[in-house]
């Protein structure tokens, strides 16, 4: 695949090579799941959590591109889906998808993380098109998506569905285990929340992450992480009643 490099032409929505132009980088251009790591090599320096953020990409893909109903154009539709990144010390795969899916240009990826790119090393919700909260802090999404469902249902609103991903580390938070706990009792069947379990949690759970959910009352599957068809499958597995997660295996953080 050929590779990009950190220039820009004069045009600021075009990717480049030294050959010239190579991915498509304006709004409503398509780009497939295979650029996704040439996107991500277009950012560099210091501070990448890679690892947090490559066990994400292939969740975040099939969310984005077959599961939730949010695109550019409506993105501040009301009755829009809500996505919550809370594994967002990693950020690279969910900026890389999102530009693939022009909520913006390609071309603000080389400027990841620096003073005065809208692309810091957590997502800020003021800055990135299509961030629905700034995170990085673990243990704070899940609680979020719980307000966001019951904010929702508050507003008469059924339709929007509210997706949030999480890291297995981020159990090892209190805050998540009452978010979840509550979750249930209060029957959010609209709140979804996908763990990627990259054996990073440090105590881990007897009987694997899920049994965490199901004791709770949550709807919840393990699939590979890896498996598209398998990703897909687990997110849209009916759940009447009852918030679901699926809890997405990846290779050791370590390997």
């Amino acid at each position: 695949m050929t590779q990009l490099t950190t220039e820009a032409t004069t045009d600021p929505t075009t990717a480049v090579t030294a050959e010239g132009p190579a991915l498509p980088a304006r709004h409503g251009d398509p780009v497939g799941f295979a650029e996704l790591p040439v996107l991500m090599g277009l950012m560099t320096g210091d501070e990448k959590h890679g690892p947090a953020a490559t066990s994400t990409l292939d969740a975040l893909w099939v969310l984005y591109d077959r599961v939730l109903r949010v695109s550019p154009g409506t993105a501040t539709d009301p009755d829009r889906d809500r996505f919550l990144l809370s594994k967002g010390h990693g950020p690279m795969a969910y900026y890389a998808v999102l530009a693939a899916k022009g909520f913006f240009p390609t071309a603000w990826l080389p400027d990841f993380g620096s003073y005065d790119s809208p692309l810091g090393h957590h997502p800020d919700r003021m800055l990135v098109p299509g961030a629905e909260i700034g995170s990085g802090s673990l243990g704070h999404g899940l609680p979020l998506a719980v307000g966001t469902a019951l904010g929702l249902r508050a507003q008469g609103r059924p339709g929007p569905a509210v997706w949030v991903l999480i890291g297995d580390a981020e159990l090892d938070e209190g805050s998540n285990h009452e978010a979840l706990a509550y979750a249930a009792a209060a029957g959010l069947d609209r709140l979804h929340t996908v763990v990627i379990d990259n054996a990073s949690a440090t105590h881990g759970w007897s009987g694997g992450i899920a049994s965490r959910f199901t004791a709770a009352g949550w709807s919840a599957v393990t699939v590979d992480g890896r498996d598209h068809e398998a990703l897909y499958t687990a997110f849209s597995t009916p759940h009447p009643g009852r918030p679901h997660a699926v809890i997405a295996r990846v290779e050791p953080k370590d390997t």
